[in-house]
């Protein structure tokens, strides 16, 4: 033939004894007949595709078309064994019998040299099932026996009928029902895996198509389980265990890696994602990019490495015409090899170079992909499927108390053909399983409708699933204990990926960096308004932050309250910044729960305003400009509450004073009330040096060699006005945290009054806040151990329960709930697991911390 001579010329290129074989067969390059033997007409396919393959076919083509040329010789092949089966078995004409190609072969991606994988299945079509049976066996047997079997021009082809049930012990055919009855009771992990691939190729169709529906149900209905996904990974580390490290197809970041990693998202993700269950290792690749499962850059990394390897494995099996998967050692060899693929310059070293890339970034994919902890969450679950028809039974059983709001919210997160919806109807019977362990299953819920309606770009909430399904779980938790942290969310998406690093979640600048980190930003957006923004935001981020780490138990209550009154020192500062000029000389003094560092989520800022001698009307601008960059409501969000009723004269005074007049108020008109705010006075922002003639005015007010017997009395009689008249009407005075008997004002007002008597000779004792006035009079001997725990131990869980309340309600509360829902909520938040154990655990504390202030108080 005209065509051979430079035909063999350029297969040399890629395959030397292809090229000879062409050479001696010049026929191969025409169309065979059917009575060709079966070597003749496998050799003829590779010398076509090899050819197409020079002409620039790609790998998809390429593998497709040997699978083709494997699936007409298979049908020949069986119509032949089939007839000479019949001289010795008449009905093995009419028995039902069909060829199932697997592996490779099933998704049409055979090597050059590829095993061809398969398994039979029949059935008796109405004969005997004893007849029926023998008469497939036998065909079974001469199929492979023809197809293995060697000639005189070449050898037979690498028939495997081993993936079949039982492997070489099993009968080489079974029925459907066989079939069946084995994988629903027997199969194992690796059996389910094969089954991707399982394509009917040749014999009869109808059959051929119910196996694959078969398959079908065994992979997507039945699914892998947690021990299932176990074995799967073991075997794949077994097999990588005993690879050569020339072996591109087993060895670490070789094809295995890849064709194992999409398998696996497979199997866990297309029980409920139809779009997912193709046999085509690159089509899976695009369904599960397309699906959302694979970032595009993954998706590409992973199609790039695949095609290089498989392109590489293409050409070591072509230059030796055999099944190999190992690249040679030989100098000349790797050159040869790398030419062949496009290495012009160097192509030996070139190709180890390309190779080395190939590897790290597989290995790289397949370890972020093949563990993700999402996978084992997912096969753990009972039901794959959420079906909405009984969703709100189930949402009922997991604890949702509202089933018909919850499973309208259910409809609305899975519908819609979105990669949202997608991504949902994957996720959500987990996430139902995590909400419900929440202490509200319906906010929690609610939140999460809401946060993924608002939220348009998905991808850190998918991410956080992929990778880290403690991080979901953690998001679960905290959508599901109140609104306040829900609302924060919502507006602060970009937050959820710090849920997946401990680290991070656990870190909350101090002070002087959150400070500083906010003086930087502010430093590049220098109008006012966009000012104004910023330190709304950095407040908003920082709160969330802050319960994050509180709800999760990732710190205590006294962190939560210092780190809560750290964002306002530097909002304030920041604040200063914006509206003071270099020559202003005024400052903000912190006083109550600001001024003791225990501020709570919506907690006031207790504050007083100081400006320099001849600087009124600025003070009292500067005063009005500070209220109005941190609390007046805008487009930025809320900010703080402030209130400056503790100044001197209360609200009848002015909003700012000097220096002066603060020295004479406090030397003519002080009242007991005020000495007793001022030992949580604190300086806050402003300017240093009026601050520390502040702090020189009111030291001697506060700090007295010898408290007066008057003002103790006054003071006593302050705290019995507050018990009698400020505990709002209708509330239960017995369960309020900051009023009722042993709470918070009581351990408060013992302690400022303990710091007056003794801190004018102590100065030790001289600290604005609760806790650290605590330690401070235990160490001077003036608290007992006793009576220090009982302080302590009450305060440090009205202020737990009083963050906690404030989180579920989105308001501030000082009471203990009498709805009944909101207090098994609360409870659970707070780690009861009995509703009564929270207001049985209070009056343990307060009636201690109640015995231990009615002594030392009145004493």
């Amino acid at each position: 033939m005209t065509d051979t001579e430079p035909n063999v010329t350029r297969l040399r290129r890629i395959s030397p004894p292809l090229a000879d074989l062409l050479a001696r067969t010049p026929e191969l390059l025409g169309e065979l007949p059917e009575t060709a033997s079966i070597n003749r007409r496998a050799q003829a396919a590779l010398i076509r595709v090899a050819l197409a393959d020079l002409d620039g076919a790609d790998l998809v083509t390429t593998t497709r078309s040997l699978s083709d040329a494997m699936d007409r010789i298979m049908a020949t092949e069986l119509k032949h064994a089939t007839e000479q089966v019949s001289e010795r078995h008449s009905v093995a004409a009419e028995v039902p019998f069909s060829v199932i190609a697997m592996g490779k072969w099933g998704a049409r991606e055979l090597n050059y040299y590829s095993d061809l994988d398969l398994v039979f299945v029949h059935e008796s079509g109405g004969l005997d099932e004893g007849k029926a049976q023998i008469a497939a066996l036998a065909i079974a047997g001469r199929l492979l026996s023809n197809l293995n079997a060697n000639s005189a021009d070449g050898p037979g082809l690498n028939v495997d009928a081993d993936l079949r049930p039982e492997g070489a012990m099993g009968p080489l055919s079974r029925s459907l029902n066989g079939y069946n009855g084995y994988y629903e009771r027997w199969g194992e992990a690796w059996e389910l895996q094969a089954l991707l691939k399982a394509r009917p190729v040749a014999g009869d169709p109808d059959l051929g198509d119910r196996f694959r529906v078969m398959a079908d149900r065994i992979i997507w209905e039945e699914g892998l389980d947690v021990d299932a996904l176990r074995s799967i990974r073991s075997l794949k580390a077994r097999a990588e265990e005993g690879a050569k490290t020339a072996d591109i197809k087993r060895s670490r970041g070789g094809i295995r890696d890849i064709e194992f990693s999409v398998q696996i998202l497979q199997l866990v993700h297309g029980r409920v994602d139809n779009d997912l269950r193709v046999t085509s290792t690159l089509d899976a690749i695009t369904a599960l990019q397309d699906n959302g499962y694979l970032t595009d850059t993954e998706a590409e990394q992973m199609r790039e490495s695949y095609v290089f390897l498989r392109d590489l494995e293409h050409r070591i099996q072509l230059r030796v015409l055999r099944q190999t998967h190992d690249l040679p050692n030989d100098r000349d060899a790797k050159d040869w090899l790398g030419r062949s693929l496009g290495f012009s310059e160097d192509p030996g070293a070139a190709l180890d170079r390309r190779l080395a890339e190939v590897r790290e970034k597989a290995r790289d994919l397949h370890e972020r992909l093949y563990f993700r902890p999402i996978l084992d969450a997912l096969v753990g679950l009972k039901d794959a499927r959420l079906d909405l028809s009984a969703a709100a039974v189930r949402l009922e059983a997991l604890g949702f108390r509202n089933s018909v709001a919850a499973t309208q919210a259910v409809g609305d997160l899975m519908s819609g053909l979105n990669r949202r919806s997608r991504v949902m109807q994957q996720v959500l019977p987990l996430m139902l399983d995590w909400l419900s362990q929440s202490p509200d299953p319906d906010l929690g819920l609610a939140q999460l409708r809401l946060l993924m309606a608002h939220t348009p770009d998905h991808s850190a909430l998918v991410t956080l699933l992929q990778n880290n399904p403690v991080a979901g779980e953690r998001l679960c938790t905290l959508l599901g204990t109140g609104k306040l942290i829900g609302d924060l969310i919502d507006r602060i998406p970009e937050y959820i990926p710090r849920l997946a690093d401990d680290d991070l979640l656990a870190r909350v600048r101090d002070l002087e960096d959150a400070s500083g980190r906010l003086a930087k930003v502010l430093e590049s957006r220098p109008e006012r308004e966009a000012s104004i923004g910023t330190i709304r935001r950095f407040v908003r981020r920082r709160k969330l932050r802050i319960a994050a780490r509180d709800v999760l138990g990732i710190t205590t209550p006294q962190d939560t309250i210092e780190s809560l009154s750290d964002s306002a020192d530097a909002a304030v500062a920041a604040s200063l910044d914006l509206i003071t000029e270099p020559d202003d000389v005024f400052a903000v003094v912190a006083m109550g729960k600001w001024g003791g560092r225990e501020l709570s989520y919506g907690s006031d800022i207790d504050l007083m305003y100081i400006h320099g001698d001849g600087h009124n009307e600025r003070g009292l601008q500067l005063a009005v400009d500070l209220g109005k960059v941190l609390s007046e409501p805008n487009r930025h969000g809320e900010g703080f509450e402030i209130d400056a009723d503790l100044r001197p004269e209360g609200r009848k005074g002015p909003m700012s004073r000097s220096l002066t007049s603060f020295r004479r108020y406090y030397e003519e008109w002080v009242a007991p009330w005020e000495i007793l705010a001022l030992v949580r006075a604190r300086p806050a922002g402003g300017d240093p040096r009026l601050l520390e003639a502040y702090c020189e005015v009111i030291e001697p007010v506060v700090w007295r060699e010898s408290f007066p017997r008057e003002m103790v009395t006054e003071i006593r009689a302050i705290k019995a006005r507050v018990e009698a008249e400020r505990i709002p009407a209708g509330e239960d005075p017995d369960f309020h945290l900051k009023l009722g008997p042993g709470g918070l004002s009581d351990v408060e007002f013992l302690v400022q009054l303990l710091q007056l008597r003794h801190g004018g000779n102590r100065p030790e004792l001289r600290v604005p806040g609760t806790f650290p006035a605590l330690e401070a009079l235990k160490e001077a001997e003036l608290l007992s151990t006793n009576d220090y725990n009982a302080l302590h131990d009450s305060y440090l869980f009205c202020t737990r329960v009083r963050l906690r309340l404030h989180l579920q309600s989105g308001r501030l509360s000082d009471s203990l709930p009498t709805d009944h829902d909101a207090t098994v909520s609360l409870a659970a938040s707070l780690g009861f697991e009995r509703t009564g154990e929270l207001r049985e655990q209070y009056m343990r504390y307060t009636r201690r911390a109640r015995r231990t202030f009615e002594t030392l108080f009145y004493e």
